[in-house]
């Protein structure tokens, strides 16, 4: 499951498997591989900071309910499908669970300034130049 310093509650996720789409052969039409792992913040114990963060990360992957829904079908057996279900979400957590790094506003250097000054005027006189003498 997701790592282990993470505080997540057992009953704060759910595993469903399902029969897998596309090629295949017999096997798909008999073997329920696909794994869709349902999340649910509400339930897991998180901070609601990154649960705020979970949610924005998410994107497509959450439900109308407020849900993160992982589906995991790129392996042939359940078991690999779990894990990897399991480490896409243990992934995400992780991702919600580190807080952004506080942007510390800063002012362009004098320097900076006068070399674009500098450039603006240069460019201004080569257009001054193209003029015809009438203007």
């Amino acid at each position: 499951m997701p790592e282990p310093d993470l505080p997540i509650r057992p009953g704060s996720f759910e595993e469903k498997f399902v029969r897998s789409g596309g090629h295949g052969g017999q096997n798909v039409n008999k073997v329920a591989t696909t794994v869709q792992l349902r999340f649910f913040p509400r339930l897991s114990g998180l901070p609601y900071a990154a649960q705020e963060r979970l949610k924005a990360l998410a994107g497509s992957k959450l439900t109308a309910e407020g849900d993160v829904l992982i589906v995991a079908s790129e392996y042939r057996t359940q078991e690999q499908n779990r894990q990897a279900a399991r480490a896409r979400l243990g992934e995400l957590l992780a991702r919600a669970a580190r807080p952004p790094k506080h942007r510390r506003p800063t002012k362009p250097s004098y320097g900076s300034k006068q070399r674009r000054l500098e450039s603006k005027k240069r460019r201004s006189a080569v257009k001054q130049d193209r003029r015809a003498d009438g203007d």
